[in-house]
């Protein structure tokens, strides 16, 4: 082989390493061919519709999951890091620069916060009263306006039920990846009506969720992995009976 055939040889390898790392974006040479779909579940390949019907019935199935991140109701955004499962949940929600906590287990709906979130929810500065509520777990009466509200964001079914649903004309958008997982992304309305990322590893759970509208976004994670939900010792409670002094 002369020099100058030993020369083009090495050209053409270099050449073809450097286009199979342009088109993968990373640095396994993989080829400008690679089948995006293989190794998967396989919902990539599927309709927007089944794709979106199959990722639903996987996060009703699944016993636990973590959701994180901004939703937007009524004109006021809530940021929420919440972690579910059908016996209850845990986590907190911030709204307006007021923190506070919840925790559900079974029927029983505890809400804790600082003295601060209790002024302003009453909307007076009793400081007494306040004070006594000042990082306490507050039981909310099931008869309470509050626990309807606030029991929405630890129930699960009804959580994702309300979140998952794209709006207007469904379509795949592509291949992406979230957390170091790869997706398929689905979309409503060519993304207006919103976008949800899917797994294609494992069981398709949805990952990534941004609402219509601007209506917030919302990250999926730690599917089917159980937690413990621990009942508050008794002088970590505080019970009003039959109505909060912020209702």
């Amino acid at each position: 082989m002369t020099a100058r055939s030993v020369g083009r040889t090495r050209g053409a390898v270099l050449t073809g390493a450097v286009w199979a790392l342009v088109v993968t974006g990373t640095g396994v040479l993989t080829g400008c061919s690679e089948n995006p779909d293989a190794g998967t579940n396989g919902v990539g390949k599927l309709p927007a519709a089944t794709i979106q019907s199959k990722t639903r019935a996987a996060a009703a199935s699944a016993g636990a999951v973590r959701l994180a991140g901004n939703v937007v109701t009524n004109g006021r955004t809530y940021t929420l890091d919440m972690r579910l499962k059908s016996g209850g949940a845990t986590g907190s929600v911030t709204s307006k620069g007021e923190a506070f906590g919840l925790l559900r287990i079974g029927e029983r709906l505890y809400l804790k916060a600082d003295a601060g979130f209790w002024n302003h929810a009453d909307g007076h500065a009793d400081t007494s009263a306040a004070g006594k509520l000042d990082g306490k777990y507050v039981k909310v009466p099931q008869g309470d306006p509050s626990y309807r509200k606030f029991s929405g964001f630890t129930d699960k079914d009804v959580l994702l039920g309300g979140l998952l649903t794209l709006h207007g004309s469904l379509a795949t958008d592509g291949h992406h990846e979230q957390a170091g997982t790869r997706t398929i992304r689905i979309t409503g309305d060519k993304g207006s009506g919103g976008t949800l990322d899917v797994s294609l590893e494992g069981e398709p759970y949805p990952l990534r969720l941004q609402r219509a509208g601007g209506a917030g976004t919302l990250t999926f994670s730690a599917w089917d992995k159980d937690f413990a939900l621990t009942e508050p010792q008794k002088d970590e409670t505080v019970d009003y009976g039959r109505q909060l002094p912020a209702s």
